[in-house]
């Protein structure tokens, strides 16, 4: 994938050093910057992984202007269904009931642990990871998009705003909408919808899921609380299929960024 500004490069993880390095940058994101913590997180060597890791393709955005050991500044995991049965399941089935998906007869990619390094939020990292995505799906014919996105903390009072919006505006179709468990569940209709101050709902939305959003993303059934990851999760859905022209080109632009 080559870039239009040379000292990025964008390529899939190859290696094993290519995953610690991936597991590099989630640390600092999600545990030393938000908090989150799991299993096999390793403190001493600050790297944050999950039993899933070997069964996830992992999208990397390297920045070669950077120290050998610090280039890595975004990143993106994916799996396939063939993934999936390896894993012997989707990551984000411990959270939600994938059934009306896997029973959909749709070609599925499941997304995941997207960050970008904070000191290239704002500018066009994120965009070359959206269009390393996008060749992605391209070149595997996928249908259906779908993973967890997380609202940052456990405190579901703060949070009753964004998870009314998402329940009153954005309801998956029921066809294809998953159902958070019951081991975390909480319900997102926590303010009618009269009552919601959408504008500011809408900002208390992370980037990442008003980007889905404005693709014309949905949300299923249901949050999910995960308090050993700090964060409260929202199954989103994307069916490429009721994507506008426009917002199709995204992920038919060609190879390369």
């Amino acid at each position: 994938m080559v870039s239009q500004e040379p000292h990025f490069e964008l390529r899939l993880a190859s290696s094993p050093e290519d995953i610690r390095a991936v597991q590099r940058l989630r640390y600092e994101v999600f545990v030393a910057e938000l908090g989150a913590d799991g299993a096999l997180v390793d403190h001493e060597a600050r790297l944050e992984a999950d039993r899933f890791d070997p069964f996830f393709d992992h999208l990397m955005l390297l920045d070669h202007r950077r120290a050998v050991g610090e280039q890595v500044v975004g990143v993106y995991r994916v799996m396939q269904e063939h993934g999936a049965k390896a894993a012997g399941q989707f990551y984000s089935e411990d959270e939600y009931d994938l059934a009306p998906l896997k029973s959909s007869g749709r070609r599925l990619l499941e997304l995941g642990r997207s960050c970008v390094h904070a000191d290239y939020r704002g500018g066009t990292a994120l965009m070359h990871l959206w269009n390393g995505l996008a060749d992605y799906i391209v070149t595997h014919e996928i249908e259906i998009l779908f993973g967890v996105a997380s609202l940052h903390g456990t405190d579901v009072a703060e949070l009753a705003a964004p998870l009314s919006l998402l329940h009153h505006r954005h309801l998956a179709p029921e066809g294809l909408r998953p159902k958070a468990r019951a081991a975390g569940y909480q319900d997102m209709n926590l303010i009618a919808e009269d009552a919601l101050e959408r504008t500011a709902a809408t900002r208390a939305l992370p980037a990442l899921i008003k980007a889905y959003l404005r693709l014309g993303g949905a949300v299923g059934q249901g949050a999910f609380v995960d308090h050993a990851f700090n964060c409260t999760d929202i199954c989103l859905i994307l069916d490429t299929a009721l994507m506008s022209e426009k917002h199709r080109a995204l992920y038919a632009r060609g190879r390369g960024i």
